[in-house]
């Protein structure tokens, strides 16, 4: 079965930065696009950024533009989030997002908190 398991979160101080991993299993990694999104307290659900199966095309949401890095390593069924300048407005819980054949598969998540 498809599973997506998330990594790297914890506490941070203003400017600081995160590396977030998001392992998967129970699908061919190297053919599908991925995504990172991520939900603050009392906020939806956003997306963040996305990733094609090659990883030669990424896309940022504004908010991120500049200060995040997708990536993926498709011989470690592996995909990352390198997280710089970090501010407050970046806590949230980060997950990870695939859709294989129509289904919508997401991670636990992991917990970013920025704060000093």
């Amino acid at each position: 079965q498809v599973q997506l398991v998330e990594s790297g979160g914890g506490l941070v101080q203003p400017g600081g930065s995160l590396r977030l991993s998001c392992i998967v299993s129970g699908f061919t990694f190297s053919t599908y696009p991925m995504r990172w999104y991520r939900q603050a307290p009392g906020k939806e659900r956003e997306w963040v950024a996305r990733i094609n199966n090659s990883g030669n095309s990424r896309n940022y949401a504004e908010s991120v533009q500049g200060r995040f890095t997708i990536s993926r390593d498709n011989a470690k069924n592996t995909m990352y989030l390198q997280m710089n300048s970090l501010k407050p407005e970046d806590t949230a819980v980060y997950y990870c997002h695939v859709q294989v054949r129509s289904i919508d598969y997401w991670g636990q998540g992991t917990q970013v908190t920025v704060s000093s």
